[in-house]
């Protein structure tokens, strides 16, 4: 089932929440709508499935402008961050519910509970009530009332972020693992770019309502449109050094960096991820000195936060290692993954051609 926002926009009194949305969702995707709290996300979630009302631009869904057809006969299931279970119903009841609701017969809910909860790996909790359960349970559970339905698209609102960084981790593969099976357009939401990664198919990255950025994981995180992505997909995060660039090299303080095929002059912020710096404890040719801040030992790789100049960065060295603080080591940039943004508006372009 194909999801179009056409110009969609949300304003609360004088506060524009969604700003010109426009996003077209292909049958069967799993698209993540991803940015920081604020952002309009939520707001964009609730509007797709009728619970806000849309200020200005159309909601399709298969083609049908839906903007007037209420939440029932939308036909989308929603999976919010609480599990919103019925504390006094069974784990079968709860699944059951909206089955119950639509005046399915007994046999025909039993049959699709049961199935449901094979697949989810909880059929052996269906007589327990929800008290009895641990998170993850409980999050099976809600996932489950979700599917039981069969419903067009299923939209999901930080369904994870109640769980222990353990259980999260399981549960983004069950969730990936799930679409595939089910081959549903899903809709998510959540801050957590771990999140999008590893789930979306294609990513919304949203900012202050507007559309930052929309396409798969590994472009956006390879190919970031503006500064603001480059930023917040990514940990550690991009390293970004203000500059200038004359005549094929870029300047900054306590940093020279020949760029022989930047062919344009000026102001401008580069940008590198930590795993295209390399540390050096000893000088090496094309490396530039720098001092150790601080060291993070992360078990299968160390983070090395680093003074050169005005700038702090940070790199990413293997997990043997070691450098005292305030030491001296040398950095080599690889030239190749450096990327250029307006030191103004923030927006990227390539090393030949400034926009």
């Amino acid at each position: 089932m194909g999801i179009e926002f056409r110009n969609v926009s949300k304003h609360f009194g004088g506060a524009w929440v969604v700003d010109d949305l426009s996003l077209e969702i292909r049958d069967g995707e799993f698209v993540v709508l991803l940015g920081p709290s604020g952002c309009g996300k939520t707001t964009t979630l609730r509007m797709l499935a009728g619970l806000e009302n849309v200020s200005s631009g159309d909601i399709l869904i298969d083609g049908e402008r839906v903007n007037d057809i209420p939440t029932q006969h939308r036909d989308l299931a929603m999976v919010f961050q609480s599990y919103a279970l019925y504390p006094h119903m069974t784990i079968a009841e709860n699944i059951g519910y909206p089955l119950r609701v639509r005046k399915f017969d007994k046999a025909r809910r039993a049959e699709r509970v049961n199935r449901v909860a094979s697949m989810l790996e909880i059929g052996a909790l269906l007589d327990r009530k929800p008290r009895q359960l641990s998170g993850g349970e409980r999050q099976r559970v809600a996932l489950a009332r979700a599917i039981v339905r069969e419903p067009r698209a299923y939209l999901m609102d930080e369904p994870l972020s109640n769980l222990d960084a353990r259980l999260r981790v399981q549960m983004r593969g069950e969730l990936k693992r799930l679409q595939h099976q089910l081959g549903t357009t899903t809709i998510y939401v959540t801050h957590d770019q771990a999140e999008a990664m590893t789930l979306a198919s294609r990513v919304a990255v949203m900012k202050k309502g507007r559309l930052q950025q929309f396409d798969t994981p590994m472009n956006i995180y390879n190919s970031p449109a503006n500064r603001f992505v480059a930023e917040f997909v990514g940990s550690p995060s991009m390293n970004f050094i203000e500059g200038e660039m004359e005549t094929g090299t870029f300047v900054s303080e306590g940093l020279r960096l020949a760029l022989d095929d930047a062919n344009f002059t000026g102001r401008v912020t580069i940008g590198i991820r930590p795993e295209h710096l390399q540390v050096f404890g000893e000088p090496r040719a094309d490396a530039i000195a720098a001092s150790v801040y601080v060291t993070e030992l992360m078990g299968n790789e160390t983070f090395v936060f680093l003074t050169l100049g005005a700038n702090r960065l940070v790199a990413r060295a293997p997990a043997d290692f070691r450098a005292e603080v305030e030491s001296k080591v040398w950095l080599q940039f690889a030239k190749d993954k450096i990327h250029f943004f307006d030191p103004v508006s923030g927006e990227g372009f390539t090393q030949r051609r400034k926009v």
